[in-house]
């Protein structure tokens, strides 16, 4: 049975419990760029997913995928900064690492499966 709404893509729902994470580590830092930037970023994630799904072909879609990718990243980059200027602990940065990975695991998964269609 094919995904009927994007809320129901597996991807979307771990990239909105990022978004979750992410906003909650970083809700009381006063470096407000960093903060809005990565943010930004995680919320991306779930946009682009959203947004490819409803458009009219598996190429767009297949796109916007590869820009949730590219948002996992930056999230992951901005991560590891978060670490090297003691914004956030060793074991929070293994958590908001880990994340990332997986859904962009998880997005890849799905572009296979729309090219194999």
């Amino acid at each position: 049975m094919a995904i009927q709404k994007f809320e129901d893509i597996f991807a979307c729902q771990k990239a909105q419990n990022l978004a979750v994470d992410v906003y909650s580590t970083f809700r009381d830092l006063k470096d407000y760029g960093f903060r809005d930037q990565i943010c930004r970023a995680a919320v991306s994630i779930s946009n682009n997913i959203a947004e490819g799904f409803d458009r009219s072909s598996n190429a767009d879609f297949s796109r916007f995928l590869y820009i949730a990718i590219a948002s996992c990243s930056e999230v992951r980059s901005m991560v590891y900064l978060a670490s090297r200027l003691d914004y956030i602990s060793d074991e929070k940065k293994r958590k908001l690492l880990s994340q990332p990975q997986e859904i962009s695991t998880i997005i890849r998964d799905l572009i296979n499966s729309i090219n194999k269609s």
